[in-house]
């Protein structure tokens, strides 16, 4: 039986043209690389050279936040800081360091509105955060205010979170955390300390996402962690709404902040 006389409704049928139109769209837009543009296979996805400069963060590191460790200390080790300040959310995770090789995608997400790189992005937090995806019942985006987002037009965490909620089948809520407070951008903070400050009581959960978040365990989802302090903010805002466990992912973070961060 021919292609054009297959019953529309078959999977074979659907599974056909989708290899199709996908090659069709290949042959008109064919798949760059999401960071240097180059040629590549699939698309977004990153070429050989670009994968290979990337750090991904899957050795070990600081049960509680994630930090990279150089050597395996066993399971269960926190890093000093977690040892210090224990962080207001549970664990967290991130797919890659934040350095020069993975700055150019994840800025091109947030502010050249390439927004086409989110589903691989997606892929990438799924993979990355299995663990923790397995203990999740909500995922959450880090919101952005609301003139920040009229200005930007979209919001990049909210992005990741719809994505990584196709791929995994749980629930995203973007509404359940609002940002109640017109922040400074967390860049132009001088120091760690100054970031704490910058988002203390900004966020809470909207009163009529209460009986949502509410004893689950809910994930948090953000581009960069940097110091930490957003998403503490965040999961102290979802504790106070009755959240029983916070947890984090994010593409990257940054494992050396500079010293005036620190």
């Amino acid at each position: 039986m021919s292609i054009a006389s297959e019953p529309i409704g078959r999977p074979e049928f659907s599974a056909k043209a989708a290899r199709v139109w996908r090659a069709l769209l290949d042959f008109v837009y064919p798949p760059l690389c999401i960071a240097c543009r180059a040629p590549v296979a699939e698309p977004h996805n990153l070429c050989a050279a670009c994968w290979n400069s990337v750090s991904f963060l899957d050795g070990p590191g600081c049960a509680h936040c994630g930090l990279p460790f150089e050597i395996d200390p066993g399971p269960g080790t926190l890093c000093a800081g977690c040892h210090a300040h224990p962080p207001a959310f549970d664990r967290a995770r991130a797919v890659m360091r934040y350095d020069e090789a993975s700055k150019g995608p994840i800025l091109a997400l947030k502010r050249a509105d390439r927004l086409d790189i989110a589903p691989a992005f997606a892929r990438w937090l799924a993979r990355s955060g299995t663990e923790l995806i397995a203990e999740t019942g909500l995922i959450v985006p880090v919101p952005l205010h609301r003139t920040r987002l009229w200005q930007r037009r979209f919001n990049q965490s909210a992005l990741l979170a719809a994505g990584l909620s196709r791929i995994t089948g749980i629930a995203a809520d973007p509404l359940a955390l609002t940002r109640v407070r017109a922040t400074k951008s967390q860049g132009a903070m001088p120091s760690a300390k100054a970031r704490r400050r910058n988002v203390r009581g900004a966020f809470r959960v909207a009163d009529g996402r209460m009986a949502a978040v509410k004893g689950r365990t809910v994930l948090v989802v953000d581009d960069v962690y940097t110091t930490g302090a957003t998403l503490n903010a965040c999961a102290r805002a979802l504790k106070k709404a009755g959240a029983e466990r916070v947890l984090a992912l994010t593409l990257a973070r940054v494992v050396r902040p500079p010293a005036e961060l620190i």
